[in-house]
């Protein structure tokens, strides 16, 4: 069975909070769970409710899009809607996961979510056998580091942790640096990596504790998201 994600749309423009549920419908994997003019109470239904994924227009009254994105503290996926292309930059530079320009074509529409379900948490019981059969017999990545391929075993591995376009991988020894995004190199490791955060990802086996709110390696204390929490407590649950 197949995850479902849940989406809140934020647009202050009815006709384009239409034409986004209608490409929604399209898609079995999304679910709208709401759809909000107003920008304080899309504050409040990420902050009390699990949305996967917001679809947030940029030019809208009393806060912006982009302004709301950086309120967020443990924010969501995020595809930007506006009918303006000069926010392109700045939203980028904040690992958005794509910015549609509207009036958004079904096609370009489904771009945006294939980058989203690439890089989109799946419980592990939901994880594909094309992805076990993979690398169930590899012990390791390459990894482009200062200009070379860096093998690194994922057993010295410890945690990932996403910044921007780039991804700094920790070992018991040091860290590596690599460009890459996270869903890139989640789908080079084994299922007993874990994503729960939308910046960090976990080798499960290395983890010595956790709690509601974050999981310990080491010294280390690595934050949950809240989208993420259901998944991470089943996941110790049944491991």
């Amino acid at each position: 069975m197949n995850p479902v994600f849940k989406c809140l749309i934020v647009d202050d423009e009815p006709l384009a909070v239409e034409l986004i549920k209608e490409h929604i419908s399209k898609i079995k994997s999304l679910e709208v769970i709401g759809d909000t003019h107003n920008p304080l109470e899309a504050l409040e239904i990420v902050n009390t409710q699990d949305v996967d994924l917001l679809f947030l227009d940029i030019q809208m009254p009393v806060l912006t899009g982009i302004e709301l994105a950086k309120s967020l503290k443990n924010p969501p996926a995020i595809i930007f809607t506006t009918a303006y292309r000069d926010y392109a930059v700045e939203s980028y530079e904040m690992d958005v996961i794509d910015y549609l320009v509207k009036p958004i074509t079904f096609v370009r529409f489904l771009k945006a979510i294939n980058k989203f379900l690439d890089g989109a948490t799946i419980k592990p019981s939901e994880h594909t056998s094309t992805k076990v059969s993979e690398i169930e017999h590899k012990d390791h990545l390459f990894v482009n580091v200062s200009r070379k391929y860096q093998r690194i075993i994922f057993n010295d591995i410890l945690y990932l942790e996403s910044l921007r376009e780039y991804i700094r991988i920790f070992t018991g020894e040091t860290s590596y640096m690599t460009k890459s995004s996270m869903a890139d190199i989640e789908r080079q490791l084994p299922n007993h990596f874990l994503r729960i955060h939308r910046s960090f990802l976990v080798n499960t086996q290395k983890v010595d504790a956790y709690t509601s709110h974050d999981v310990e390696i080491g010294k280390k204390e690595i934050p949950i998201g809240v989208s993420y929490k259901k998944d991470v407590q089943e996941w110790f649950l049944n491991h």
